[in-house]
C-alpha cells in the first residue's frame, strides 16, 4: 500500500483495510506473493503502473510473434497472499485477454489449489460450452495433480476454509465423473514470460 494511513506492505487484507478506509486517494494493490510486494513497493505506484502497462505489451508482443502458443485458448491462474491466504483463480480466452471466470478471495487456500480448481473450471467451462480448447497453466503440481484426479494438498481442513475444500470436493468429483478432450498444455514461463491470466496484470485494488 503506497498510499494512505500508514504506508506499507500487509499480510492481509483486513489489516491493509484499517490503513485504507476514510483515506482520500489511498493507492493499494494486492500481490501475489510477499516478494512481488517488496518488489512492488520499492517503486513509486505511478513507477508500478507503468511497469504493469510495459509488462502486459510485453506479453501481448510475445503472443503475437509466438507460433508455438495457440491463441485459441483458455489460460489459467491463480494467486494467494499468504500460504495459506487470500486465494483466487481465473481464467482468460487468450486470443482477446477476456476474463471468462474468476472465483475469490477466500480464506485460507494456497496457490496450488487454486491453480487446481482453475484447471478444471476450465475444464468444465469448456465442456458446458461445448468447445474444446487447450487449457494453459504455469503450474506443474495442478497439472499432476488433474491428471491424477486428485487435490493431493497438504492443508488442513478448518471452518476457516471450508468453502475451499467444499470447491475441492467438487472439483475431484467432476474429474471422476466426466471425461475431456482438451489438452493441458504446460506454459512455458522462462520462454514465454508469466502466464496472461497472471493476477499481477489486471488484479484489482484490492489489498
Amino acid at each position: 500500500m503506497w498510499n494512505g494511513h500508514t504506508p506499507g506492505i500487509y499480510a492481509s487484507w483486513e489489516e491493509c483495510k484499517m490503513q485504507v478506509e476514510a483515506f482520500a486517494n489511498a493507492h493499494y494493490r494486492g500481490m501475489p506473493s510477499r516478494e512481488e510486494a517488496e518488489e512492488a513497493f520499492a517503486k513509486t505506484y505511478d513507477e508500478y503502473l507503468e511497469y504493469l502497462t510495459t509488462k502486459e505489451s510485453l506479453q501481448k508482443l510475445v503472443l503475437h510473434k509466438n507460433k508455438d502458443i495457440v491463441r485459441e485458448s483458455i489460460a489459467v491462474d491463480a494467486a494467494c497472499s499468504g500460504n495459506p491466504g487470500r486465494m483466487e483463480y481465473r481464467g482468460l480466452y487468450l486470443k482477446t485477454n477476456t476474463e471468462l471466470f474468476r472465483v475469490g478471495p477466500l480464506e485460507e487456500g494456497t496457490n496450488n489449489i487454486g491453480e487446481f480448481l482453475a484447471i478444471v473450471h476450465a475444464l468444465a467451462f469448456l465442456k458446458q460450452k461445448n468447445m474444446n480448447l487447450p487449457v494453459y497453466s504455469d503450474s506443474e503440481n495442478a497439472l499432476l495433480w488433474v491428471r491424477n484426479k486428485k487435490c493431493k494438498t497438504k492443508l488442513k481442513a478448518s471452518e476457516k476454509n471450508k468453502p475451499v475444500f467444499a470447491l475441492i470436493a467438487r472439483a475431484e468429483k467432476w474429474l471422476n465423473e466426466n471425461t475431456y478432450s482438451c489438452r493441458i498444455v504446460k506454459w512455458q514461463t522462462k520462454e514465454w514470460g508469466e502466464i496472461p491470466a497472471d493476477f499481477g496484470n489486471k488484479r484489482k485494488d484490492k489489498q
